[in-house]
């Protein structure tokens, strides 16, 4: 069987493929996007961050979680709410992202292939596809393949009372009383949902802090609203072995000899990359033991005509780096090295309840790294618009040089965080002071406001240190 020729196949076709993709399109370049599922969109879309922050909007609008301060603990939109509920809205935005994903692809002229590739050699792709095998021949492979649930042998995943990030929207009904194991990101985001919904949460994490990654005052203030919530925190803690009981229940039984008693386990340790079916040692790429694969710079593999991108080369494995990664790559492998992108001021959103996003540098960093830094605080309590929303919770936090006044770090808790930091981003981006939110009228009432209260208080701060 002959191989069909194209300059470039992407071997997936998440945020990082289908980026990758557009750009070679638009430098008149032939692409194939190979894609295992019957749709399009990867992890992303499918099962990961949109199906994820969807269940959070409704869990936020269907509890009136967010008016609660206005109208009392008691308010809600649905009294009964079940997992029904979550997933009609979670299917209905999951196709839409589906179909915008497939116009684009089909717009750039982009051919799409479904099946499982492996490669055959370093310019050679064979996809297994449900109509027959095809191979796809091509100077240019990139793998954008995503990632997976990690698994572990002490918790046997069974999909109905242990389960996986990716099964979430599969139980049956909604639990009583649920065990996270994995105080990371993915485990975090659910099981605030599931507290708001009023199911009793035990976090297990074997580190002795959440979100070790993030400022350390932000994620004190995120563990305050956690146990306000009733969620249990069992830091510094590891789990031995999970077994679930005749009567239905899971047992998570821990190395201190605890033993944690749930309806269900929801099992957040890690993500682990998509590389079994690829056949990688044929095309001469390695990957770790956790299917990461080592790129450089350019996110170019050992294989000099291959690359990686998204998830699959670890850290951040945020859907939005994925895509600016998708489209360098798709640029350096055509010798175009005038793109240029900046990581130092990639933004990171957590969709906890309440939400937290940052940019740059945290206070543990600065201070590890001898930087002269100073701090301003904004609560969004002392802002009309804080009023107004009700969200009496949130701040947002300034990280500044104490003797040039640059901007070196933003991180913000609350409602709206992941737009808000924004702000912060341009004027990190380009250079900025303090003295720009000073000199800057922002909308009234607006959360905005926060950044000119903040650089307030710090300039305040610094003006009684000087004085």
């Amino acid at each position: 069987m002959s191989a069909v020729r194209y300059d470039l196949t992407i071997i997936g076709s998440g945020p990082s493929g289908q980026r990758a993709a557009v750009a070679a399109s638009k430098m008149k370049k032939r692409v194939a996007v190979v894609e295992s599922r019957a749709v399009v969109g990867g992890v992303c879309i499918n099962t990961g961050t949109i199906p994820s922050k969807t269940t959070r909007e409704a869990v936020l609008h269907l509890s009136g979680y967010n008016y609660r301060n206005v109208y009392g603990i008691n308010y809600r939109v649905k009294e009964k709410i079940t997992m029904a509920d979550l997933a009609f809205r979670v299917q209905a935005v999951i196709k839409t992202e589906v179909d915008v994903t497939e116009a684009q692809l089909s717009r750039n002229g982009i051919d799409v292939v479904h099946g499982v590739a492996h490669f055959v050699d370093p310019t050679h792709v064979l996809v297994e596809g449900p109509t027959g095998d095809n191979t796809l021949e091509s100077e240019k492979v990139i793998i954008a393949v995503g990632t997976r649930p990690s698994t572990s042998p002490k918790v046997p995943i069974n999909g109905r009372t242990i389960i996986n990030s990716d099964q979430v929207l599969e139980l049956p009904t909604l639990p009583r009383t649920l065990i996270v194991v994995g105080g990371g990101v993915i485990g975090v985001e659910y099981a605030c949902m599931f507290a708001i919904l009023g199911v009793r949460v035990t976090i297990i994490e074997k580190r002795n802090k959440l979100l070790e990654f993030a400022d350390q005052e932000i994620v004190e203030a995120l563990s305050y609203h956690l146990r306000d919530s009733r969620v249990t925190l069992r830091l510094g803690e590891e789990v031995q072995s999970v077994e679930e009981l005749p009567d239905g229940t899971v047992v998570a039984n821990l190395e201190s000899k605890k033993r944690i008693s749930g309806d269900a386990l929801l099992y957040a340790v890690g993500r682990q990359g998509a590389v079994d079916d690829l056949n990688l040692a044929a095309a001469g790429v390695e990957a770790d033991p956790r299917g990461r694969i080592p790129v450089d710079e350019n996110f170019c593999t050992k294989v000099p005509n291959i690359y990686a991108v998204g998830d699959v080369v670890g850290f951040p494995a945020l859907a939005s780096v994925s895509m600016e990664q998708g489209r360098i790559a798709a640029h350096r492998a055509f010798g175009d090295t005038t793109t240029t992108s900046n990581p130092s001021v990639y933004p990171y959103g957590i969709y906890t309840i309440p939400e937290i996003s940052f940019i740059g540098k945290t206070e543990e960093q600065l201070t590890d790294e001898d930087v002269p830094y100073e701090v301003g605080m904004a609560y969004y309590r002392e802002t009309a618009r804080g009023q107004i929303r009700g969200d009496t919770t949130g701040r947002l936090k300034l990280v500044f040089h104490r003797d040039t006044r640059k901007v070196l770090g933003v991180h913000i808790i609350g409602e709206g965080a992941s737009e808000l930091v924004h702000i912060g981003q341009a004027v990190m981006t380009l250079g900025g002071t303090m003295d720009y939110f000073i000199q800057t009228v922002f909308n009234y009432p607006t959360l905005a406001e926060c950044y000119k209260a903040a650089a307030f208080n710090g300039l305040g701060r610094l003006s009684r240190y000087q004085g």
